[in-house]
């Protein structure tokens, strides 16, 4: 589907889901501030991310949109608030599966930001021919993503013991959260 005809398609699905007011589109090349604006604080934070605290502008960015990843940016009245990307979590026999990663504006946190990003993932990767979706490493305490992956039907189908090194807290778990659809 072109550039207008999927943002077209996007809005008439952000509409339906009573979120009129986001958009959520592809990223463009002209969306790397913005989405480096709101990567930076995430990997500096260094609590919910397996990203090196000192990676710089251009390592994250490349990260990002790696090859294989989809960027996508949830954007309000002209302001970027978020970013996730899609991909295939395995090659192969595991290619029938798809895995994001999300990350929200600081700024924009609590308006429904990753809960519309996680909604239009879901369809788009439905779209794609995806069958389920897995989150490889949730982060335990980082508890409102736990929660919010939970009410969007994901199940935690794995428990890491220890496996993530939290700047404050030490060594806490991550999960491995799983869903059809």
């Amino acid at each position: 589907m072109g550039g207008e005809a999927w943002r077209g398609a996007a809005r008439q699905r952000n509409e339906r889901a009573g979120l009129s007011a986001m958009e959520i589109r592809e990223a463009a090349v002209g969306d790397s501030q913005a989405i480096w604006k709101i990567l930076e604080p995430v990997i500096r934070g260094g609590d919910t991310y397996t990203l090196p605290p000192d990676m710089n502008r251009e390592e994250a960015l490349a990260y990002w949109n790696t090859p294989g990843h989809e960027v996508f940016v949830a954007e309000e009245n002209g302001e970027i608030l978020g970013t996730y990307y899609l991909r295939a979590n395995q090659k192969g026999g595991g290619a029938h599966v798809a895995n994001c990663g999300y990350m929200t504006a600081a700024w924009a946190s609590g308006r429904g930001v990753a809960r519309a990003m996680c909604q239009h993932s879901l369809q788009h990767a439905k779209e794609r021919g995806f069958r389920a979706m897995q989150f490889n490493f949730v982060v335990s305490s980082n508890e409102r993503a736990v929660r919010l992956w939970q009410s969007m039907g994901f199940e935690t189908v794995g428990r890491l013991p220890g496996a993530f090194k939290h700047p404050k807290l030490g060594l806490v778990d991550a999960l491995v959260m799983y869903r059809h659809l």
